[in-house]
């Protein structure tokens, strides 16, 4: 059955002028375009079932746009939602009022700041905000804040930890909030210590927090900061950790992993530690058993065995034999990351107290690790 007259005309002049984005309101009936005037609405009148009707509607508008009354192909859902949709069809996805299309044109790497704007228009919520928020085209553009603004907003609403991290991780890139915004979403960290690892992830060097120096800063800071040592990647590192600055990053990881609330908190902490400590790594390979870890951490230390931190670990302890036991614990912090806890949390899917008694073999000896480095334990 074709449309009423009266919303064919209606449709054709929206299609043929300057039409940016269409989003379509089922539950009204109503079909909104963002035009180079503004925003231009019609109210339809079908003239069969509602939901016959809008799938006219879609295939009129398709027709259109892509020359075919197909419309969006659903059957692309997951290919697009990773980002592949074809930078030059992106403009036109918008034109089809199907969310699906909205939700290919957020996630592709081709996204541009005007496109991230009728995009907004066209389906504002807060996935479709993080998609555009991680480009940076997006973030450093007249987008950037004010999606930022509406995860500020919305965060008191996210009730998942996994999006909780990653919308602070996104509104904190720089120029995005204010230093009192920042301050505000600290402060919930008290209560949900996935916001923490927003702050980890995205400003591990300006945590919003005092902590003092290391006890042990006054006596090492001249000798690690001496010239012969400005090449040895372990003697940068240890300046970065035992500051107030590396301190108060220690602290927040080690409040986080004593008490998290879920996988996804666990994960992201341990993700984050593997990128702080990156440059000190060992070796490449992902250890899966901690046992090796600290067997490896030991011989590393010690024995001299080999592996590519070696000159530097002769090197330094040359220089300060005390800091042994703290290159041991730094070489064995560097190797934690999510293959680490993989296998524990692919045999279960619990959370809180469950969660954290079975991950105590492996999250106990890292936090004495992590507390010997902030010269809690000798």
């Amino acid at each position: 059955m074709p449309l009423s007259q009266e919303d064919s005309l209606r449709l054709n002049v929206l299609l043929n002028q300057s039409v940016h984005a269409i989003r379509i309101d089922e539950g009204k009936m109503m079909v909104y375009g963002l035009t180079a005037r503004g925003e231009a609405k019609i109210q339809l009148n079908p003239n069969c079932r509602d939901e016959n009707y809008v799938r006219h509607v879609k295939e009129m508008i398709s027709s259109h746009v892509l020359g075919s009354p197909g419309g969006y192909p659903i059957f692309l859902k997951r290919w697009t939602r990773m980002g592949q949709a074809r930078a030059e069809n992106l403009a036109s996805l918008l034109k089809l009022g199907e969310p699906e299309a909205v939700v290919a044109v957020v996630g592709a790497a081709a996204l541009t700041d005007e496109l991230a704007r009728c995009a907004w228009w066209a389906m504002p919520d807060a996935d479709n905000a993080r998609r555009m928020l991680a480009r940076e085209d997006v973030a450093t553009g007249t987008m950037g804040k004010i999606l930022a603004e509406f995860l500020l907003e919305f965060l008191p609403f996210e009730e998942e930890p996994r999006n909780i991290i990653e919308s602070v991780r996104l509104v904190l890139q720089p120029g995005l909030v204010s230093t009192e915004a920042q301050a505000q979403l600290w402060s919930r960290g008290q209560r949900k210590n996935a916001y923490w690892v927003g702050f980890l992830k995205s400003l591990p060097d300006q945590l919003p927090t005092r902590t003092r120096a290391h006890p042990n800063w006054e006596r090492w800071q001249r000798p690690l900061a001496v010239d012969d040592l400005r090449d040895n990647p372990l003697a940068v590192h240890l300046l970065r950790l035992l500051s107030p600055r590396g301190q108060a990053y220690l602290h927040t990881v080690t409040t986080v992993l004593d008490k998290p609330v879920n996988q996804d908190v666990v994960v992201a902490t341990f993700d984050t530690l593997e990128q702080y400590f990156h440059t000190v790594r060992p070796h490449q390979e992902k250890r899966r058993e901690l046992s090796q870890i600290l067997a490896e951490a030991d011989l590393f230390c010690a024995a001299g065995q080999d592996c590519c931190q070696r000159e530097a670990i002769a090197q330094l302890k040359a220089r300060l034999p005390e800091l042994h036991p703290i290159i041991e614990s730094v070489l064995v912090v560097a190797c934690v990351g999510e293959p680490l806890i993989a296998p524990v949390f692919a045999l279960t899917d619990a959370v809180g107290t469950v969660m954290r008694r079975k991950i105590e073999p492996i999250v106990a000896p890292v936090l004495l690790h992590l507390r010997r480095l902030q010269g809690q334990v000798s």
